[in-house]
């Protein structure tokens, strides 16, 4: 396993981080907690929960789990969020004070700490001014119930938004962002990346391998069955089987993946994990196993590097289909500026 600094911070993380979506829903108790003592025995110290997830049991999964096994709290990090409705009142929802104090309690009970390290907004509010959800965050790390504050799912300019104003107002900074990123789903270059670099903020990629796409489990025009997310529910969301199917883009990265692996002698699964883990401003990529041989094949990809001719081969397979404005070249072209252009 190796170790980056989470974001601006000191803070040391494994470059992958056990996520626990799965736990308590996918993932029976039993087997959630022999994927953390796994992923421990592997070197990770970086666990990523949600309130939300199975409503609430996936942090207890993770609390029982940390009870059982006494000194190890220390060596970890824990991230959490909140957002997320967990009741039926119109204040049971939000990134506002009132919604986010009650998360943040019922998710240290649920953890049976007394200190978050990671507390992530999990999706924007559009309805709660963000300078209340960063007071929130500040005076949860005053505190002591946070150590740093992180946010999922902002777009680049809410995202640049929350950075700037916590600057200015010497607020705690926003030091993560966790959105989707993979090969199949690289749109957060387009702006959020380049927000991360210019600010200093760690991405922690969700859905490293595309709902399981990547790993190259599912074939071209035949409907997955069987017990797989998408064999159980072909209409799963993002992931859903019919519209990535239809794009020819999905086969021919699937197919680049897929030839990068057989000349390394990797799984799919690894290269794909590789791939997302060598992009700029990645402080840890979160993985999200439904068993033990899932996460063992995953964890192998910690010390994959894959070669500059690797690299280029599978962005240039997976390079987005853009407009000509504002992303695609004569956009770019616009803002860009050469101080000693060549003769």
């Amino acid at each position: 396993m190796e170790y980056r600094t989470l974001g601006s911070t000191g803070t040391v993380v494994s470059s992958q981080c056990l996520g626990t979506m799965t736990f308590g829903k996918e993932s029976s108790e039993e087997v959630s907690h022999a994927q953390l003592d796994r992923f421990v025995e592997r070197g990770g110290n970086f666990i990523d929960t949600a309130n939300v997830y199975s409503g609430g049991l996936s942090e207890e999964i993770v609390g029982r789990w940390l009870a059982a096994r006494r000194g190890l709290r220390d060596q970890l990090v824990i991230a959490t969020k909140g957002r997320f409705p967990m009741g039926g009142g119109p204040n049971d929802a939000g990134l506002t004070r009132t919604n986010l104090s009650r998360a943040l309690e019922a998710s240290l009970r649920r953890l049976g700490v007394e200190t978050v390290d990671l507390y992530q907004a999990h999706a924007w509010d559009p309805l709660t001014p963000i300078e209340e959800t960063l007071g929130f965050f500040d005076d949860a790390v005053r505190a002591g119930k946070i150590r740093y504050a992180g946010v999922s799912n902002f777009l680049g300019w809410q995202l640049q938004k929350a950075a700037l104003l916590a600057q200015f107002r010497g607020l705690a900074p926003i030091v993560t962002l966790q959105p989707q990123y993979n090969l199949l789903v690289r749109d957060i270059e387009f702006e959020l990346v380049d927000v991360c670099r210019n600010e200093n903020i760690g991405i922690l990629p969700w859905s490293p391998l595309a709902g399981g796409w990547l790993t190259g489990k599912y074939t071209r025009d035949h409907a997955p069955t069987g017990a797989t997310r998408l064999g159980e529910d072909p209409q799963r969301g993002m992931e859903a089987y019919a519209p990535r199917n239809a794009q020819e883009r999905t086969w021919q990265v699937i197919d680049t993946v897929r030839q990068v692996a057989e000349v390394r002698g990797v799984s799919m699964s690894q290269v794909a994990l590789a791939w997302v883990a060598g992009r700029p401003a990645i402080t840890s990529v979160i993985l999200g196993a439904r068993t033990l041989e899932q996460l063992d094949d995953n964890l192998g990809a910690a010390e994959l590097h894959l070669s500059e001719k690797e690299t280029d081969l599978l962005t240039e397979a997976s390079s987005p289909i853009v407009s000509d404005y504002p992303y695609g070249t004569p956009g770019i072209q616009q803002r860009s500026r050469v101080l000693n252009p060549p003769n």
